[in-house]
Protein backbone atom coordinates (compact mmCIF):
# COMPACT_ATOMS: atom_id res chain seq x y z
CA UNK A 1 0.00 0.00 0.00
CA UNK A 2 3.08 2.32 0.05
CA UNK A 3 3.21 2.53 -3.18
CA UNK A 4 0.19 3.64 -3.76
CA UNK A 5 0.20 5.98 -0.97
CA UNK A 6 2.94 8.01 -2.39
CA UNK A 7 1.28 7.78 -5.75
CA UNK A 8 -1.82 9.17 -3.96
CA UNK A 9 0.35 12.16 -2.41
CA UNK A 10 1.89 12.56 -5.79
CA UNK A 11 -1.35 12.83 -7.66
CA UNK A 12 -2.64 15.54 -5.10
CA UNK A 13 -0.09 17.67 -5.34
CA UNK A 14 -0.12 17.57 -9.13
CA UNK A 15 -4.07 18.38 -9.21
CA UNK A 16 -3.17 21.81 -6.96
CA UNK A 17 -1.22 22.90 -10.17
CA UNK A 18 -3.37 25.94 -11.65
CA UNK A 19 -1.43 24.78 -14.86
CA UNK A 20 -3.65 21.54 -15.23
CA UNK A 21 -6.66 22.99 -13.59
CA UNK A 22 -8.89 23.01 -16.81
CA UNK A 23 -8.05 19.93 -17.51
CA UNK A 24 -8.95 19.03 -14.37
CA UNK A 25 -12.22 20.36 -14.78
CA UNK A 26 -12.92 18.61 -18.08
CA UNK A 27 -12.15 15.23 -16.72
CA UNK A 28 -14.06 15.60 -13.39
CA UNK A 29 -17.41 16.94 -15.52
CA UNK A 30 -17.08 14.80 -18.16
CA UNK A 31 -17.02 11.72 -14.94
CA UNK A 32 -20.49 13.27 -13.66
CA UNK A 33 -21.92 13.39 -17.06
CA UNK A 34 -21.29 9.86 -17.87
CA UNK A 35 -22.44 8.96 -14.16
CA UNK A 36 -25.41 10.60 -15.05
CA UNK A 37 -26.15 9.08 -18.18
CA UNK A 38 -25.44 5.71 -16.17
CA UNK A 39 -27.40 5.68 -13.09
CA UNK A 40 -29.74 8.64 -13.35
CA UNK A 41 -29.62 12.19 -12.78
CA UNK A 42 -31.04 12.09 -8.99
CA UNK A 43 -27.54 11.68 -6.57
CA UNK A 44 -29.47 10.45 -3.59
CA UNK A 45 -30.32 7.06 -6.09
CA UNK A 46 -26.84 6.97 -7.41
CA UNK A 47 -23.86 7.03 -5.64
CA UNK A 48 -21.66 6.93 -8.75
CA UNK A 49 -23.06 10.32 -9.54
CA UNK A 50 -23.15 11.35 -5.74
CA UNK A 51 -19.14 10.84 -5.60
CA UNK A 52 -18.12 12.51 -8.58
CA UNK A 53 -20.50 15.96 -7.93
CA UNK A 54 -18.36 15.68 -4.50
CA UNK A 55 -15.14 15.55 -6.13
CA UNK A 56 -16.17 18.15 -8.70
CA UNK A 57 -17.33 20.34 -5.51
CA UNK A 58 -13.58 19.69 -3.68
CA UNK A 59 -12.20 20.56 -6.75
CA UNK A 60 -13.74 23.97 -7.19
CA UNK A 61 -15.91 22.88 -10.08
CA UNK A 62 -18.59 26.02 -10.83
CA UNK A 63 -21.96 24.84 -9.55
CA UNK A 64 -23.35 25.59 -13.29
CA UNK A 65 -20.80 23.13 -15.06
CA UNK A 66 -21.53 20.50 -12.43
CA UNK A 67 -25.22 21.11 -13.41
CA UNK A 68 -24.71 21.61 -16.75
CA UNK A 69 -22.99 18.02 -17.21
CA UNK A 70 -25.56 16.34 -14.54
CA UNK A 71 -28.26 17.60 -17.03
CA UNK A 72 -26.37 16.48 -20.33
CA UNK A 73 -25.78 12.88 -18.96
CA UNK A 74 -29.98 12.71 -17.91
CA UNK A 75 -30.88 13.71 -21.51
CA UNK A 76 -32.19 17.07 -20.24
CA UNK A 77 -30.84 18.91 -22.75
CA UNK A 78 -29.91 18.36 -26.58
CA UNK A 79 -25.93 18.96 -26.63
CA UNK A 80 -25.31 15.53 -24.49
CA UNK A 81 -21.96 13.57 -25.82
CA UNK A 82 -21.53 9.45 -26.06
CA UNK A 83 -18.01 8.81 -24.58
CA UNK A 84 -16.44 5.04 -24.63
CA UNK A 85 -15.02 4.28 -21.95
CA UNK A 86 -11.58 2.20 -23.44
CA UNK A 87 -8.74 0.77 -21.02
CA UNK A 88 -5.14 1.03 -23.02
CA UNK A 89 -2.13 -1.33 -21.35
CA UNK A 90 1.27 -0.31 -21.72
CA UNK A 91 4.74 -0.16 -20.38
CA UNK A 92 6.79 2.85 -19.54
CA UNK A 93 10.89 3.91 -18.67
CA UNK A 94 12.58 0.94 -16.60
CA UNK A 95 9.77 -1.39 -17.39
CA UNK A 96 6.95 0.20 -15.14
CA UNK A 97 3.60 -0.75 -15.63
CA UNK A 98 0.96 1.66 -17.49
CA UNK A 99 -3.43 1.17 -16.95
CA UNK A 100 -4.36 4.52 -19.06
CA UNK A 101 -8.32 4.98 -18.90
CA UNK A 102 -9.85 7.25 -21.31
CA UNK A 103 -13.38 8.42 -22.02
CA UNK A 104 -13.66 9.61 -25.23
CA UNK A 105 -16.10 10.46 -27.80
CA UNK A 106 -13.48 9.08 -30.46
CA UNK A 107 -11.82 5.86 -30.59
CA UNK A 108 -9.38 6.19 -32.94
CA UNK A 109 -8.31 9.89 -31.88
CA UNK A 110 -7.48 8.24 -28.23
CA UNK A 111 -6.00 5.72 -29.76
CA UNK A 112 -3.71 7.51 -31.72
CA UNK A 113 -2.86 10.73 -29.18
CA UNK A 114 -2.27 7.61 -26.24
CA UNK A 115 0.49 6.04 -28.85
CA UNK A 116 2.02 9.39 -29.24
CA UNK A 117 2.11 10.28 -25.75
CA UNK A 118 3.95 6.48 -25.12
CA UNK A 119 6.54 6.49 -28.00
CA UNK A 120 7.51 10.01 -27.57
CA UNK A 121 8.73 9.90 -23.95
CA UNK A 122 9.90 6.01 -23.81
CA UNK A 123 6.99 4.11 -23.65
CA UNK A 124 5.40 1.72 -26.29
CA UNK A 125 1.69 0.10 -26.15
CA UNK A 126 1.10 -3.54 -25.03
CA UNK A 127 -0.75 -6.23 -26.26
CA UNK A 128 -4.11 -6.09 -24.08
CA UNK A 129 -4.02 -8.25 -20.79
CA UNK A 130 -0.20 -8.32 -20.83
CA UNK A 131 -0.27 -5.25 -17.97
CA UNK A 132 -3.91 -5.47 -16.58
CA UNK A 133 -2.43 -8.26 -14.52
CA UNK A 134 -0.09 -6.80 -12.41
CA UNK A 135 -2.78 -4.57 -10.74
CA UNK A 136 -5.93 -4.90 -9.34
CA UNK A 137 -9.06 -3.20 -9.24
CA UNK A 138 -9.64 -1.72 -5.28
CA UNK A 139 -12.05 0.74 -3.78
CA UNK A 140 -9.88 3.68 -2.31
CA UNK A 141 -11.72 6.50 -0.77
CA UNK A 142 -9.35 10.02 0.34
CA UNK A 143 -10.31 10.95 3.87
CA UNK A 144 -9.11 13.89 5.59
CA UNK A 145 -6.59 13.67 8.35
CA UNK A 146 -7.95 17.08 10.29
CA UNK A 147 -7.38 15.97 14.14
CA UNK A 148 -8.02 11.92 13.40
CA UNK A 149 -5.75 9.08 13.79
CA UNK A 150 -5.30 6.17 12.03
CA UNK A 151 -6.98 4.66 14.67
CA UNK A 152 -10.04 6.94 14.71
CA UNK A 153 -10.26 6.15 10.72
CA UNK A 154 -9.96 2.26 11.58
CA UNK A 155 -12.63 2.51 13.67
CA UNK A 156 -15.64 4.17 11.88
CA UNK A 157 -14.64 2.32 8.65
CA UNK A 158 -13.49 -1.85 9.74
CA UNK A 159 -17.16 -2.59 9.95
CA UNK A 160 -18.33 -1.18 6.38
CA UNK A 161 -15.51 -3.56 4.83
CA UNK A 162 -12.66 -1.07 5.13
CA UNK A 163 -9.65 -3.67 4.57
CA UNK A 164 -6.40 -1.09 5.57
CA UNK A 165 -6.16 2.44 6.05
CA UNK A 166 -2.66 4.28 5.44
CA UNK A 167 -1.11 7.47 6.01
CA UNK A 168 -0.60 9.93 2.58
CA UNK A 169 0.71 13.51 3.61
CA UNK A 170 -2.39 15.36 5.36
CA UNK A 171 -5.24 12.32 4.26
CA UNK A 172 -5.61 8.68 4.69
CA UNK A 173 -6.27 6.13 2.22
CA UNK A 174 -8.86 3.93 2.71
CA UNK A 175 -8.88 0.70 0.78
CA UNK A 176 -11.66 -1.74 0.28
CA UNK A 177 -13.32 -4.13 -2.37
CA UNK A 178 -14.93 -1.99 -4.87
CA UNK A 179 -18.29 -3.08 -3.70
CA UNK A 180 -17.80 -1.52 -0.23
CA UNK A 181 -17.16 1.73 -1.61
CA UNK A 182 -20.20 3.95 -0.93
CA UNK A 183 -20.65 1.97 2.82
CA UNK A 184 -17.06 3.13 4.03
CA UNK A 185 -17.43 6.82 2.74
CA UNK A 186 -21.22 6.63 4.56
CA UNK A 187 -19.72 5.34 7.54
CA UNK A 188 -17.17 8.44 7.57
CA UNK A 189 -19.53 10.91 6.80
CA UNK A 190 -21.76 9.06 9.78
CA UNK A 191 -18.65 9.78 11.89
CA UNK A 192 -17.99 13.31 11.16
CA UNK A 193 -15.16 12.83 9.21
CA UNK A 194 -14.40 14.64 5.96
CA UNK A 195 -13.24 12.59 2.87
CA UNK A 196 -11.83 14.19 -0.66
CA UNK A 197 -12.72 11.44 -2.89
CA UNK A 198 -14.30 7.80 -3.37
CA UNK A 199 -13.89 6.35 -6.16
CA UNK A 200 -12.69 2.41 -7.81
CA UNK A 201 -8.77 2.74 -9.13
CA UNK A 202 -5.80 0.05 -10.64
CA UNK A 203 -3.91 -0.92 -7.46
CA UNK A 204 -0.70 -2.51 -8.31
CA UNK A 205 -0.25 -6.04 -6.61
CA UNK A 206 3.66 -5.86 -7.49
CA UNK A 207 5.71 -2.04 -7.72
CA UNK A 208 9.12 -1.39 -9.83
CA UNK A 209 11.40 1.15 -7.41
CA UNK A 210 12.93 4.02 -9.39
CA UNK A 211 15.80 5.64 -8.78
CA UNK A 212 15.92 9.41 -9.28
CA UNK A 213 16.77 9.18 -13.26
CA UNK A 214 13.91 6.07 -13.22
CA UNK A 215 11.64 8.52 -11.74
CA UNK A 216 12.03 11.70 -13.84
CA UNK A 217 11.86 9.56 -16.99
CA UNK A 218 8.58 7.97 -15.77
CA UNK A 219 6.99 11.70 -14.42
CA UNK A 220 7.97 12.89 -17.83
CA UNK A 221 5.89 10.09 -19.37
CA UNK A 222 2.87 10.45 -16.82
CA UNK A 223 2.77 13.99 -17.56
CA UNK A 224 2.93 13.58 -20.83
CA UNK A 225 -0.36 11.14 -21.01
CA UNK A 226 -2.01 14.20 -18.14
CA UNK A 227 -2.18 16.74 -21.34
CA UNK A 228 -4.46 14.52 -23.68
CA UNK A 229 -8.11 15.11 -23.16
CA UNK A 230 -9.65 12.22 -23.93
CA UNK A 231 -7.45 10.38 -21.05
CA UNK A 232 -9.29 10.55 -16.91
CA UNK A 233 -6.43 8.25 -15.09
CA UNK A 234 -3.63 6.91 -14.92
CA UNK A 235 -2.20 4.14 -13.13
CA UNK A 236 1.33 2.81 -12.63
CA UNK A 237 3.28 0.28 -10.54
CA UNK A 238 6.47 2.69 -10.16
CA UNK A 239 7.52 3.56 -6.77
CA UNK A 240 9.75 6.49 -5.60
CA UNK A 241 10.98 6.44 -2.52
CA UNK A 242 10.31 9.25 0.13
CA UNK A 243 14.09 9.93 -0.67
CA UNK A 244 14.22 9.90 -4.39
CA UNK A 245 10.27 12.10 -4.07
CA UNK A 246 12.24 14.89 -2.02
CA UNK A 247 14.97 14.99 -4.35
CA UNK A 248 12.62 15.57 -7.12
CA UNK A 249 10.68 18.23 -5.07
CA UNK A 250 14.03 20.47 -4.53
Amino acid sequence: MSGHSKWATTKHKKAANDAKRGKMFARLVKNIEVAARTGGGDPDGNPTLYDAIQKAKRASVPADNIDRAVKRGSGETDDSVQYESIMYEGYGPNGVAILIECLTDNRNRAASEVRTALSRNGGSLADPGSVAYLFNRRGIVEAVKGENTEDDILMAVLDAGAEEVSEAGDVFIIESDPKDIVAVRTALQENGIEYNSAESKWVPSTEVPLDIEGAKKVLKLTDALDDVDDIQEVFTNADIPDEVMAELED
